[in-house]
């Protein structure tokens, strides 16, 4: 019989404004809040969950989103956001990165494309 010790894991983003980064990602990468207790919030997409906690001072971070396919970095692309690196292929992942609102870095990889 096996024991897994480990459910899930989340990244933790911090941020000023929950409504603000709520928004964001609802607007730009079609995020769905599970829930929200007014000073942390978990929001998801397909099964996978990152969570916004409100702090004074936050430091930005970074969270990586492995997708299945382009269409949502071709979208996030288009959507206005601040892109931090352009998309491009790389060994490891077809990638762009965007900045939210807060100034954490939103990681997107799908398959690198072929050469």
């Amino acid at each position: 019989m096996s024991h897994t010790a480990v459910e899930n894991t989340i990244p933790v983003l911090t941020v000023n404004d929950l409504e603000r980064s709520i928004e964001f990602f609802h607007r730009v990468l079609g995020f769905q809040v599970e829930w929200n207790a007014g000073t942390i919030c978990a929001v998801s997409r397909d099964g996978s969950s990152i969570m916004l906690q409100v702090q004074d001072n936050p430091n930005p971070g970074t969270v990586w989103i492995g997708l299945d396919g382009t269409t949502l970095i071709e979208s996030v692309a288009r959507s206005g956001v601040e892109v931090l690196q352009a998309p491009s292929n790389k060994p490891w992942a077809y990638e762009t990165k965007v900045a939210d609102p807060e100034g954490n870095t939103i990681w997107l990889g799908a398959e690198p494309k072929p050469e």
